[in-house]
């Protein structure tokens, strides 16, 4: 008799280069002008080596990592039709350019809400050194894994009869 494997539920991913331009162009997108996002002596004057990346930035990256875990999973069918119910940020400094980060992606609950796999995932990010630097945990309302049943066709006739 086989063992079957079991669904992963921790995958380490990255590294993750973290670039200047990336950054750059990120602070662009959310329309955030603060100029440690794009000009190394301001990031210098607050104390950073090199310019920050904005709070929301290691999203992004634990999307990607959330994504390479979930595609493991045999119980998960598809990224299309999934809702991001919600997001949250720890962070005990922000990312700088030229930082080389690793992610640890948990699976740390899946229940179910209306007959859909309800997922709530963290991504933990350290640098090249170890040193923690920040935690996303996210909640994920997937597709459903059973096809809903068909619905009765509408009338069009204005009868209210079956």
């Amino acid at each position: 008799m086989t063992e079957r494997a079991s669904a992963p539920t921790t995958l380490c991913c990255g590294p993750y280069a973290i670039e200047r331009k990336r950054i750059a162009a990120f602070a662009a997108a959310l329309g955030d002008p603060h100029p440690a996002y794009t000009d190394p002596a301001a990031a210098r004057a607050l104390g950073h080596p090199d310019i920050i990346a904005p709070p929301t930035y290691l999203a992004t990256l634990a999307a990607d990592a959330e994504d390479q875990l979930l595609n493991l999973r045999p119980d998960f069918t598809a990224t299309e039709g999934t809702v991001h119910r919600a997001q949250a940020l720890r962070h005990a400094r922000p990312a700088h350019a030229g930082d080389t980060l690793h992610a640890t992606v948990r699976l740390t609950a899946a229940t179910t809400l209306a007959g859909r796999p309800l997922l709530t995932l963290d991504c933990e990010f350290r640098d090249a050194d170890g040193a923690w630097v920040a935690t996303t945990t996210s909640s994920l309302l997937c597709p459903a894994t059973t096809p809903r049943p068909a619905r009765r066709p509408r009338d069009t006739t204005g009868s209210e009869h079956p």
